[in-house]
């Protein structure tokens, strides 16, 4: 049954199987696009049966269990397993179908790196062979190295890594086998599309609140409309006044009043109604109490109270309590 679908149509049939908590949680994994032509499909498609669901489910497991088996030992190991598991067909045609997606994920050497490592690898290096490199990183490799970079360089670097759209393969394999080299000194078909404005979002997301602040700030200057796009995916501090009062309310429950009030030191007065309207009368008179007799306190301090904050937001977000919308969306609370 399922094989007379098109695969967007199992691909909208898997997220109604799935439900509206877990389908939510996917989207915010997918591009535009992505969620653009599943929205659609799912408006147009007409009732699934429930052996077309199993027909699906079950496809879906498989494609699972074959990726699962291949990142464990490799194609010979996963084509092993599934035969003894599905049989030689079955086997085969799994092992086919993914065979668009088993080439090795270029730079993979250097997610498996230390941090400071790929930092001594690229300082030397130009800003747009550091943005490659950080591209293929994992984000929080990737936050740590821009961070002790030079602030021009942080600028210059997030900006063609939200620019950088498509590399030639061959400049690619290169690069790669140039730095993987040098990295082991140190002890430690079609155009490949890599960075973009999503990395960018990722990156900045695991930044400390002061670089964050002046590379968005620094943007403005130097390219507004970057700016505004980064800003539309990633949430702020300053973006607790557009929550909704019960995905406030959610959050500040897992507050320490020491840190709340520390963060409202340096708050929007928006910032602040947007809170007080969500605690009670006394909490509100405490914290207005600690603010008066606070004094001057230090930057990074109220910084770092304020990423605690937005660090609990962006979890809960990921963890499906709250679905932040960007842009000019509503917030939920699911």
């Amino acid at each position: 049954m399922g094989s007379a679908l098109t695969s967007k149509e199992k691909a909208a049939t898997l997220l109604i199987c799935l439900g509206e908590t877990y389908a939510a949680s996917l989207y915010r994994h997918l591009t535009e696009d992505e969620i653009e032509q599943l929205t659609l499909t799912l408006s147009s498609m007409e009732r699934v049966d429930a052996k077309q669901k199993e027909a699906v489910l079950k496809e879906f497991y498989e494609i699972c269990l074959a990726q699962e088996y291949i990142s464990e030992g490799g194609i010979a190991y996963a084509r092993a397993i599934l035969e003894i598991a599905l049989g030689g067909n079955k086997a085969d045609e799994l092992i086919s179908r993914l065979s668009s997606s088993l080439q090795a994920r270029p730079f993979d050497f250097i997610r498996k790196a230390d941090s400071m490592h790929i930092f001594n690898l690229v300082y030397n290096e130009n800003p747009q062979t550091i943005a490659l490199i950080l591209s293929y990183a994992e984000p929080k490799q990737a936050s740590e190295v821009i961070v002790n970079l030079p602030p021009q360089t942080q600028i210059e670097v997030i900006s063609r890594i939200a620019n950088m759209g498509s590399v030639q393969p061959e400049f690619v394999q290169e690069a790669e086998r140039i730095f993987e080299r040098r990295l082991a000194s140190l002890g430690a078909s079609d155009k490949m599309v890599v960075g973009g404005i999503n990395s960018v979002v990722q990156i900045i997301n695991a930044i400390d609140r002061g670089t964050e602040k002046f590379i968005l700030e620094t943007l403005d200057a130097q390219d507004s409309e970057l700016a505004d796009e980064i800003r539309k995916r990633l949430f702020v501090f300053e973006d607790i006044s557009k929550l909704s009062n019960q995905a406030i309310q959610r959050v500040l429950k897992e507050i320490d009043n020491n840190d709340l009030a520390l963060a409202l030191k340096g708050a929007t007065e928006e910032v602040k109604k947007s809170v007080f309207n969500n605690i009670s009368k006394r909490l509100q008179e405490m914290i207005v109490d600690d603010l008066e007799v606070m004094g001057p306190v230090r930057v990074r301090d109220v910084e770092a109270a304020q990423q605690k904050i937005v660090n609990v937001i962006r979890q809960l977000e990921d963890a499906g309590e709250i679905i932040v919308a960007r842009g000019e969306g509503d917030d939920l609370i699911v």
